[in-house]
């Protein structure tokens, strides 16, 4: 059952930095979405957001609940990434359409399991890849796979911010760290330029001096992929922020900065260079998460399968935890031959204005 003007009702899982900052903000202006309910556990978010945005507040116990009130149609789950596979899958079984933050899960298993959920059940299942929404980037994705610049060969990206050591991010381990959660994005990226996915992952990690960091801060990564394509990206938590990537092929070159961030003053713009000849090709900045909750949307209304499913956000888990064994190990890590049976396309494209964002609403659990 759709709200009364036909619009998807959604309830956001978790009230952290994401929700609040961007994905809460955005959702009035799709035209087909709707925020009926919040779950959190924290009361002082659970009072403020809930009358903020006329929610109707529950607390992490009581999610069972919610799943049998008739008062929601999806969940938009923000959590912690360890916490995904135990509010997704009740979703899922319940018939409950998930939007899921990426990285899907911390764990292959994981994974498989959510994706079991919503095969079962029918209800849709999309990882959040707000970059799958997005002019600029659908149109690079297009472009690279069509060969205009001849067979792909090279990716080289950073990917670099500067975060505080008492950050939850920094003091819990290898999957609340960069790779996770900075490494999705160039893992995706290439993925969908070359249209092919990796055999083989190579990575190197370290800790930056006088940085109390319980996991790598700076790691570097090789993927070679089928035909002997390679691609190559660093991360760091301890640097200037900045995001790039460069695509080479035999008949020219893409380079992208920024091409991995949202928010304000933020367009994924780019520039091509074929047969010498250097163009500049320009993108509005749009709400990110308006879109992807857009198409989401869509997808529910028309019964249709969205693109970013369980499966894209598997293939990229598996190699996080390709990297994890590498940094473990030191060795080389093989990956089976994989072949996506689908990858996004312009027609996902969705555009919205920045939305304003309020006031943060802070506590001492940001996560929750």
């Amino acid at each position: 059952m759709l709200s009364a003007d036909g619009k998807v009702r959604y309830a956001v899982v978790a009230g952290g930095w994401i929700s609040q900052g961007a994905f809460m903000p955005g959702v009035e202006q799709t035209g087909n979405s709707v925020m009926t309910a919040l779950v959190t556990a924290d009361p002082a978010k659970a009072d403020k957001l809930a009358e903020r945005y006329q929610l109707k507040s529950y607390h992490y116990n009581h999610f069972s609940e919610l799943l049998g009130s008739g008062e929601i149609d999806a969940v938009y789950v923000a959590t912690p990434n360890h916490l995904h596979r135990q509010f997704v899958v009740p979703a899922l079984e319940a018939g409950i359409h998930v939007l899921l933050e990426k990285p899907m899960a911390t764990s292959e298993e994981d994974c498989q399991a959510i994706r079991a959920a919503a095969e079962r059940s029918g209800a849709r299942l999309m990882i959040a890849y707000r970059l799958h929404c997005e002019p600029g980037t659908l149109e690079m994705i297009e472009r690279a796979r069509s060969g205009e610049f001849g067979d792909l060969r090279l990716f080289t990206s950073i990917f670099t911010q500067m975060i505080k050591p008492e950050n939850h991010r920094m003091q819990h381990g290898y999957w609340a760290g960069p790779v996770p959660d900075m490494g999705t994005y160039p893992i995706n990226a290439v993925r969908n330029l070359f249209g092919l996915e990796p055999i083989e992952v190579y990575a190197v990690g370290s800790h930056t001096p006088g940085r109390n960091i319980a996991t790598p801060d700076v790691v570097t990564v090789v993927l070679r992929f089928p035909d002997e394509r390679h691609a190559q990206f660093t991360l760091s938590y301890s640097a200037a922020a900045t995001d790039r990537f460069q695509l080479v092929g035999t008949k020219g070159e893409i380079e992208a900065s920024p091409c991995y961030g949202f928010g304000e003053g933020t367009a994924i713009n780019y520039r091509a260079t074929l047969e010498g000849e250097v163009k500049e090709h320009t993108h509005p900045i749009v709400d990110q998460f308006s879109s992807e909750t857009a198409y989401f949307s869509d997808c529910i209304l028309n019964d249709r399968a969205p693109e970013p499913d369980g499966e894209e956000g598997w293939l990229d888990v598996r190699i996080l935890a390709a990297v994890e064994r590498a940094l473990e190990t030191g060795q080389p890590q093989s990956l089976e031959p994989m072949t996506r049976s689908k990858r996004a396309t312009r027609d996902q494209v969705r555009q919205f204005p920045l939305a304003e964002v309020p006031e943060f609403i802070n506590t001492t659990d940001p996560a929750t």
